[in-house]
């Protein structure tokens, strides 16, 4: 884990950028979250990861205070979401390949009105610099629906850097884009991890990605984490060579890697 520099806050010292304690959630008599904990440190890149229904959109969409957990508690630069959701959401934004922006609206209208939402100072002058920032000049007054994969990802990127959020989260950024357009964008988002006081929650089910670009990894599986370290290292760990075997390991018997893990 890269060393993480503290974040001050009003008068605080607040190491983690995002502190998960004993969450849970369910469904009736489905558990999708069960009692998981985990940091994300400034400048650190940690992966979510486990099969489809293992609790990791559940857990993203806590963190962005669109469900309330059942028990447990989330804290965005030591601010608890319960007790001032307003100033947690402050510092944290979200970018998906499947939740593109309005399609009939320009790229600067989009970005417009998400800057009037988040509430960013001063932002025709944000706006320029989001649109230099990830090579959208020559598609600011094109309608978002026109454009490529790739640039309906930038877009995004974009919107979610607005408001300098200290918390990135990112649910299947290059899901469906070209081998080079998805190396340029892991690029971008390591360059802004590195360089910023902030950190990133990602989701993805490309292993090669997730062994590139993170410095961390969290494996669930039936709402709870079950093993966790450096993507590079943990295969090895649990007697697997690669992670997208330790992947397809902890989908098929998570029992047995909890038990020996």
């Amino acid at each position: 884990m890269p060393a993480g520099r503290p974040v001050p806050y009003d008068g605080r010292i607040v190491n983690d950028v995002l502190a998960v304690e004993g969450l849970c959630k369910r469904y009736g008599d489905t558990v999708a979250v069960d009692g998981i904990t985990f940091r994300v440190a400034p400048n650190e890149i940690v992966g979510l990861l486990g099969p489809n229904g293992a609790g990791k959109t559940t857990t993203i969409n806590i963190v962005l205070g669109v469900l309330a957990p059942d028990a447990g508690q989330v804290r965005v630069d030591g601010i608890d979401i319960a007790a001032d959701r307003s100033a947690a959401m402050a510092r944290t934004n979200f970018a998906a390949v499947y939740a593109p922006l309005p399609g009939n609206l320009t790229v600067a209208q989009n970005l417009r009105i998400f800057s009037m939402l988040y509430g960013v100072p001063r932002p025709a002058e944000r706006i320029d610099a989001v649109i230099e920032q990830f090579g959208l000049a020559a598609f600011r007054d094109a309608r978002c629906g026109v454009l490529s994969s790739g640039e309906q990802t930038r877009v995004c990127l974009a919107k979610a850097m607005l408001n300098r959020p200290h918390l990135l989260l990112l649910d299947e950024p290059t899901a469906s884009l070209d081998p080079a357009v998805a190396r340029e964008i892991r690029a971008q988002i390591r360059t802004l991890a590195a360089e910023g006081t902030g950190g990133v929650l990602w989701t993805s089910h490309n292993m090669y990605e997730v062994e590139e670009v993170c410095h961390r990894v969290l494996f669930l599986s039936g709402g709870r984490i079950l093993l966790e370290g450096d993507p590079r290292t943990l295969p090895r760990e649990h007697g697997h060579e690669t992670l997208e075997a330790l992947f397809v390991a902890v989908a098929r018997t998570p029992l047995a890697l909890d038990r020996t893990g």
